[in-house]
């Protein structure tokens, strides 16, 4: 019973990674969703950004203030020039980017063109020497292929609709359907300068994850980085719409989904999500964190044809059916590097006999502890004999050299 409670014990543990990307990508789901809605409105993506950051600094930072006030490093000059790249990058190059590119396209065809975000941070990182690439071992190659599928899925999605596939819930939609392909429609001009945006929104994302888990190495506290990644990029967002809009009218936000769309983005996009994923990423490394960032655009097509009326095209569950075995082969590939960096840390090896195990020393620990008990016995018997012997050895020695005299 004890060896069962303990299997389902290291079987939740080791599970946690996993379940904490997949919710992850459920709740970025709901973001696309929602911030395409509050978008098609005429809300600002300038404005959303800094409404953004500024509700995920107020949610996280009481968290960090009080949790990490005794284990917080101490911010020096290089330490706060990460931080404040990783605002530019993340807040403010990504999210704008990636909200124009939204605001001309789909949520659904966003999220494919996000899926060469795994391949990405992939490269980047062989280049960064964060992760090894050994083409002879399997789980490399596994690593590779997978990626490799995992564009071309989202490509197939970018290039190739084929026939629309009527799902049962289509039928009650059909009314908003014409409505929204029609709001559509004026936008498929720039259709191609949003899927530019998104892809230079994507090469942003992955440096931000390439970035922050080096950061991590040196600022181990994750809600203060956090809290820091996101003020410095509100700060950086104010600027930056400034700039860019100059009506006082586009900061008006009332209790509507402008509201819901900055709040909910902010929370849960923003401060929950960089929070759990630098946690996944210092156990697992960023690769593993953007694997599953394919899964979000089967959630995004499945909920879009219920909010949004969204269509859905044969290229398209042909092009998930590709990211999902490419995901799959890139997360068992990293699930053996893992397997095996766990066996090089093990000390001692573990023999098993049935349902019960027990460790054994190896022959090195063997053999020092023999030494060890050696001088222990050599050291417990010298004392003694010195203290008993030397006041006893001079009268026998006394005794038989009195006779030759």
């Amino acid at each position: 019973m004890e060896a069962k409670l303990g299997r389902c014990g290291s079987f939740l543990q080791s599970s946690k990674p996993y379940i904490a990307m997949i919710s992850l990508q459920f709740g970025y789901a709901g973001m696309n969703i929602i911030t395409k809605v509050s978008l098609d409105r005429g809300m600002s993506h300038y404005v959303l950004v800094v409404y953004r950051h500024a509700f995920a600094t107020a949610a996280i930072a009481p968290f960090a203030i009080f949790l990490e006030r005794k284990v917080r490093p101490k911010i020096t000059f290089p330490i706060f020039m990460q931080i404040f790249v990783l605002g530019l990058l993340g807040p403010v190059i990504d999210q704008n980017f990636y909200y124009a590119g939204l605001k001309f396209t789909s949520p659904t065809y966003s999220c494919a063109i996000s899926n060469m975000l795994p391949a990405m941070t992939f490269v980047m990182a062989v280049l960064c020497r964060m992760e090894k690439v050994d083409i002879k071992k399997v789980r490399c190659q596994a690593k590779v292929i997978g990626t490799v599928v995992t564009v071309a899925g989202a490509m197939l999605m970018t290039l190739y609709k084929g026939h629309v596939i009527n799902l049962i819930w289509s039928e009650h939609v059909q009314t908003h359907a014409s409505s929204a392909s029609m709001a559509n429609g004026s936008a498929d001009k720039d259709w191609v300068k949003g899927s530019i945006l998104l892809i230079i929104a994507t090469l942003a994302w992955a440096s931000f994850f390439i970035l922050q888990a080096v950061t991590l190495r040196r600022y181990p506290a994750q809600l203060s980085l956090t809290s820091l990644v996101c003020f410095i990029g509100t700060l950086q967002s104010m600027a930056v719409t400034f700039v860019m809009e100059h009506k006082p009218s586009v900061w008006t936000i009332g209790w509507d989904m402008n509201l819901l769309a900055a709040a909910y983005a902010g929370i849960v996009s923003s401060g929950i999500a960089y929070y759990v994923q630098g946690l996944v990423m210092q156990k697992t490394g960023p690769v593993f964190v953007t694997a599953f960032s394919p899964l979000m655009m089967i959630i995004v097509a499945i909920m879009g044809s219920f909010i949004l009326a969204e269509k859905i095209y044969l290229g398209g569950v042909l092009g998930a059916v590709l990211i999902v075995v490419g995901l799959y082969s890139v997360l068992w590939g990293k699930y053996k590097e893992n397997k095996e960096k766990e066996a090089e840390t093990i000390p001692e090896p573990i023999k098993c006999n049935g349902e019960n195990c027990r460790a054994l020393p190896t022959i090195q620990e063997s053999e020092a502890n023999d030494i060890e008990m050696q001088r222990n016995q050599e050291n417990s018997v010298s004392i003694p004999t010195i203290a008993i012997t030397v006041p006893i050895s001079q009268p026998s020695m006394i005794a038989k050299e009195a006779p030759k005299a």
